[in-house]
């Protein structure tokens, strides 16, 4: 089984969705962020099959939530990079994930 490394860059990113979403409904940050994790422990079993994005990161988009995890994998580790609100201007996104 694969194992899973999140960056600062992502861990940063779900804390800003956890607080977009607290902002909206008090519990719904905890649901947001139990919702993206389980999606990012999904990649023990998928990762390397999603499709890969025009920054080279592979992007599997969330079950949820409006969200898209870019992450790269090898053999045994899949490094989430970036988790980023799919609403967002495609120009912030590609910069974002540049950064």
């Amino acid at each position: 089984m694969i194992k899973i490394q999140i960056s600062n860059e992502a861990l940063d990113d779900l804390a800003d969705g956890f607080w977009f979403y607290e902002a909206q409904e008090a519990g719904l940050g905890d649901y947001f962020a139990s919702q993206i994790k389980a999606d990012i422990e999904g990649l023990k079993v998928t990762a390397g099959i999603h499709k890969q994005s025009e920054s080279g990161y592979l992007r599997l988009l969330s079950r949820k939530f409006p969200y898209a995890i870019y992450y790269t994998s090898t053999d045994d580790v899949a490094v989430v990079w970036a988790v980023v609100d799919c609403r967002r201007n495609p120009e912030w996104i590609r910069k974002h994930l540049e950064s």
